[in-house]
């Protein structure tokens, strides 16, 4: 039911890795995950930035350029201080499958010892990376989290985002809330967005 669902960013997605990728490659991304692929992961900046406290805050929670924008980024490469770019990139990725992974444990598992969790269903750009899903795929497993993408149930990855404005305007031309209370922090439910006629 609604009450019982629990939703939150864990962490930057793939907003660091992008905002590195320029500087440092002058690329827009890295495809396929090729880049971290090649380097090695920092544990100790790794260990130093998932102590900040967006990461141990409890959900509700958001994050956006606010947290993890330019200054974020430009923080992060003074930490990784002579490490080589790919393992600049790479330690950006487990950032962001580790954040994940944490958030699991500390907010989903923690609170609900005896639940039966199995799988984790992702979706978005980041399954097109081949390393960030490696790295994912071996955090969960030792929790027993089975790694799976929303394109085994009939939802293409690339298409999250356009299913969720559809299902959204849908609501709001209805006008039926769509937002959950449990997942928002919000105190009523609301009809969400503007119909507007030209």
């Amino acid at each position: 039911t609604p009450a019982h669902l629990i939703a939150f960013d864990t962490g930057p997605g793939n907003m660091v890795i992008d905002a590195l990728m320029g500087p440092l490659f002058d690329r827009p991304f890295d495809s396929g995950g090729k880049i971290a692929a090649s380097g090695t992961a920092l544990d100790a900046v790794l260990r130093r930035l998932l102590r900040r406290r967006f990461f141990r805050q409890h959900p509700p929670k958001t994050a956006g350029r606010e947290q993890f924008g330019r200054e974020f980024a430009e923080d992060f490469i003074k930490l990784c201080g002579r490490a080589r770019k790919q393992d600049i990139i790479a330690t950006a990725t487990a950032l962001t499958t580790r954040s994940i992974t944490a958030a699991i444990h500390s907010f989903v598992l923690g609170p609900h010892p005896n639940a039966e969790f199995r799988e984790v269903i992702v979706s978005g750009g980041g399954t097109r990376n081949r390393a960030m899903m490696t790295m994912l795929h071996a955090e969960l497993a030792p929790l027993g989290l089975k790694l799976r993408t929303s394109d085994d149930f009939g939802l293409p990855s690339q298409s999250k985002e356009a299913v969720a404005f559809a299902l959204l305007g849908y609501q709001t031309w209805h006008r039926r809330p769509s937002n959950v209370l449990a997942a928002t922090g919000s105190r009523r439910e609301a009809v969400l967005g503007k119909i507007c006629y030209p």
